[in-house]
């Protein structure tokens, strides 16, 4: 257990990594075109439609990868 955690942790430190050296890019993770954005005069709502489809699609390709072994 203690080793899943370790490598979990070096894991999201990687993808936060990777996350910050592609956010100058001009399609930023979370702000895809399609991902709804609604402001209104003392606030705003903000859900990432299209970032979210992507990501299940990602995770669903890796998980799909990791039992084929």
């Amino acid at each position: 257990m203690g080793k899943a955690l370790i490598l979990a942790g070096i894991l999201l430190a990687a993808l936060g990594g990777v996350i910050l050296l592609l956010e100058n890019t001009p399609l930023r993770l979370g702000r895809l075109p399609g991902d709804i954005v609604i402001r209104g005069k003392h606030g705003a709502f903000y859900f990432p439609v299209v970032t979210c489809l992507l990501l299940s699609v990602l995770f669903s390709l890796v998980m799909w990868l990791l039992r084929r072994r």
